[in-house]
């Protein structure tokens, strides 16, 4: 049933040429028959693009800076391949994960380790391969010694995490105290160890607490460096946001949120909504945190960090795979409720994950039909999973598509390259996971595709 377009809340994905020329190929209805079930297409050109600026906004600072693909946020090869080919590293927290990078090119000093409570059978290949490596605790820290003093190939190269002083609860990072330890052994190990510098892990998005951090991390360097350590590296980790609608459309979806807008009465708390929106995103957010003014500071983080000669390490993820990849679903029932319609598709809400966080993925997926023939309106839908679950629910939300879903069409979620696609992947119900397309070249009549090489 089609309802009044004026009062049927939307929340429109970003325009993105080289997803619209997917979409518009034939491609991935071919695509959908071939694997008979959800899959996920990648568009690496967008990775290298994100990169490249993130890079130009480092030179543009006059910032001697390295960038790492965190990757956590997408498992597919592709990416840690074109991580390497662009003059970056990825930022790895397990062994797969270390052996995945280096097995698609990535040099062994171009990983660093993150994560809590590394295992040696993690920091050993490691320390190895000459990987940089963030010691999270002091038990971790004599591990690394232990190793490099043992092993006599090459030094542990380790940054100290420090607990951010704004997130004093956070369980990664040491204290000032446990700091202060760290560095006396650092001292002590010599040879077999290098302390190149500090990081810190913050949740959240906002920009001044990472610049007071990095603010503050920069003296940390200049005092370490007295007691002989080299200590001229700081990592920021990730939180770089990126936007995936436009502010209006934003503003007004919040303004109009109510819980008869989702299936079932569904409530969410709009805090919870990852913020779609971002007035500085990705590498205009990097800019901004590069001329941002550390509190109590007269310089910014940009003449800071080049004042003492440290360089600045990143390590993000979704910001370096905005529009880098979509989510296509065939819808296989309709069924018809109070005034819109309950889809089931052929994937569940595991491959999609927003879930995870007692949220959902709110850009507006987008509809392909079969027949086109049908009466254009605002045809509100939820979308439901080929599970027994009551609550594995893809899309809570009432959509409103411009026509009526039927049986066979495609959704395709856009821009879900980022954690999307394999944060909570399961193949529950014995479903396979959804398969990574690797689209190489959109710019042709029907686009170039390969399967991704990741190694499950």
């Amino acid at each position: 049933m089609a309802v009044s377009p004026a009062r049927w809340p939307a929340l429109p994905a970003l325009a993105d040429p080289a997803t619209d020329q997917v979409l518009g190929s034939g491609l991935l209805p071919e695509l959908a028959y071939a694997f008979g079930g959800p899959f996920h297409f990648l568009l690496p050109d967008a990775f290298d693009a994100n990169l490249r600026a993130m890079q130009d906004a480092l030179a543009a600072a006059g910032v001697d800076g390295f960038v790492y693909f965190a990757k956590k946020a997408n498992k597919a090869a592709v990416f840690a391949e074109r991580a390497a080919a662009g003059g970056a590293g990825v930022d790895v927290a397990s062994v797969a994960e270390l052996r995945e990078a280096l097995g698609h090119g990535v040099r062994g000093e171009h990983v660093v380790v993150t994560g809590p409570a590394k295992d040696a059978s993690l920091l050993r290949p490691a320390v190895q391969h000459g990987a940089l490596i963030a010691a999270d605790a002091l038990d971790e820290l004599d591990t690394l010694i232990t190793i490099a003093l043992t092993g006599r190939v090459r030094p542990a190269r380790v940054l100290l995490r420090c607990l951010p002083p704004e997130q004093p609860h956070s369980r990664f990072g040491m204290n000032d105290s446990e700091l202060a330890t760290a560095m006396d052994r650092c001292v002590q190990a010599g040879d077999a160890l290098r302390m190149e510098g500090f990081s810190f892990h913050l949740s959240g998005y906002a920009l001044q607490p990472r610049t007071d951090l990095v603010g503050r991390l920069v003296e940390r360097c200049l005092k370490a460096r007295v007691q002989g350590l080299e200590a001229s590296r700081i990592s920021i980790g990730g939180g770089l946001p990126i936007s995936y609608t436009d502010a209006s459309s934003w503003r007004t979806f919040l303004a109009g949120h109510h819980s008869r807008y989702y299936h079932a009465g569904k409530a969410f708390q709009t805090g919870d909504f990852y913020p779609y929106h971002s007035p500085k995103a990705g590498p205009v957010a990097l800019a901004s945190l590069l001329a941002a003014t550390p509190e109590g500071s007269q310089r910014s983080v940009a003449e800071m960090v080049k004042d003492a000669d440290v360089e600045l390490l990143l390590e993000p993820g979704r910001a370096l795979l905005d529009q880098a990849g979509a989510t296509v679903f065939s819808i296989q029932g309709v069924k018809d409720r109070d005034g819109y319609q309950l889809l089931t598709v052929d994937g569940t809400s595991l491959s999609l994950s927003e879930q995870w966080f007692n949220s959902e993925y709110l850009p507006d997926p987008r509809l392909l039909p079969q027949d086109t023939t049908g009466a254009a309106g605002v045809h509100p839908a939820s979308v439901g999973a080929a599970t027994c679950l009551e609550s594995d629910m893809i899309t809570w939300r009432k959509v409103g598509f411009p026509r009526r879903p039927r049986t066979g069409d495609l959704l395709v979620y856009p821009n879900t390259a980022g954690y999307q696609m394999d944060s909570n992947e399961s193949p529950f119900h014995d479903l396979p996971l959804p398969p990574k397309v690797v689209i190489d070249r959109t710019d042709l009549p029907r686009p170039r595709w390969r399967l991704d090489r990741h190694v499950a």
